[in-house]
């Protein structure tokens, strides 16, 4: 009887191990095939390099690392300003605010909205030239504040990382108000019948309750930075000099403009391995945090 109760829920969740094999699995086997040989993604002829595409990456593809190093920026950007600004925006609108509903929908329209069509309003915005923020500040009397902030390295990455931090906050303001939601009424009544201050009911009510919540909206914001690259292509391209390359960006120019098909199927999976070690390190640290509270 247990084996045919076990059978029947192994025959329920075939249908998606059948669709994950198929569209995850498969794929991903093909793509590690493809990082062991030298091949330009068109030639019938490969030639097997074994595992010397990924010791290029790992020992002398300077480039990759510094696309690392910026994506890590943007990222740290991102977990730290983005997501702060998006719980105190939840936090705000999760309380009997005027006009929280018209507040709400302001705050999610950035994620929204094309992100190619994003990233060349600030190219437009950010302009050296003939840019809204170069002119506002001639125009309030501080023109040594105007430089070409896209074409200097000392501040294209910095400007990158504000607008995808602006354009994304979105989501962990959704998650964040979502999760302050659920968070029994009961018990914020009951802190205040016990005379706890503001800072103590969120010290010991809203802030572990909220953990969990946390943890989730960090790994979406980390798998989610890390392979961002429509956004930089629309601004930067990459540029000037790599201050703005990414990964993603990374991959698609060995593919396409170095022709070395096999060596950008060995950096994605370089680049996907170390999204799931950097993913376990953070359940890890979130279990350890989840003891704590």
């Amino acid at each position: 009887m247990r084996a045919k109760s076990t059978l029947e829920n192994y025959l329920f969740i075939l249908p998606a191990l059948i669709i994950f094999s198929i569209f995850y699995i498969y794929p991903f086997y093909k793509v590690f095939q493809l990082g062991l040989y030298d091949w330009d993604g068109i030639s019938p002829t490969k030639v097997f390099v074994g595992l010397g595409n990924f010791k290029e990456i790992i020992f002398e593809d300077k480039i990759w690392w510094k696309s690392m190093l910026n994506a890590s920026y943007i990222t740290l950007v991102a977990l730290t300003f983005q997501n702060a600004l998006a719980f105190c925006l939840a936090l705000a609108c999760d309380r009997q605010i005027r006009m929280r509903n018209f507040y709400r929908t302001i705050f999610f329209i950035p994620p929204v909205l094309s992100e190619v069509v994003v990233g060349l309003v600030w190219q437009w915005i950010l302009d050296g030239n003939y840019g809204i923020l170069n002119n506002f500040f001639v125009k309030i009397g501080l023109p040594h504040l105007a430089r070409n902030w896209l074409s200097d390295p000392k501040t294209a990455l910095n400007c990158v990382a504000f607008v995808h931090s602006w354009k994304g906050f979105g989501w962990g303001f959704l998650i964040f108000l979502a999760g302050l939601q659920t968070i029994p009424r009961e018990l914020y009544e009951a802190a205040k019948v016990d005379g706890a201050g503001a800072w103590q009911v969120f010290k010991r009510i809203t802030f572990p309750l909220m953990i969990p919540v946390m943890v989730l909206v960090a790994i979406l914001t980390v798998l989610g930075t890390m392979q961002a690259f429509v956004l930089i292509i629309a601004m930067t391209g990459g540029g000037p000099a790599y201050h703005t390359e990414v990964p993603v960006l990374r991959i698609l120019a060995s593919m396409r403009g170095s022709s070395r098909f096999g060596y950008a199927c060995a950096q994605g999976i370089s680049f996907g391995v170390i999204l799931v070690i950097v993913s376990f390190i953070q359940y890890r640290l979130s279990r350890k945090a989840r003891e704590i509270y």
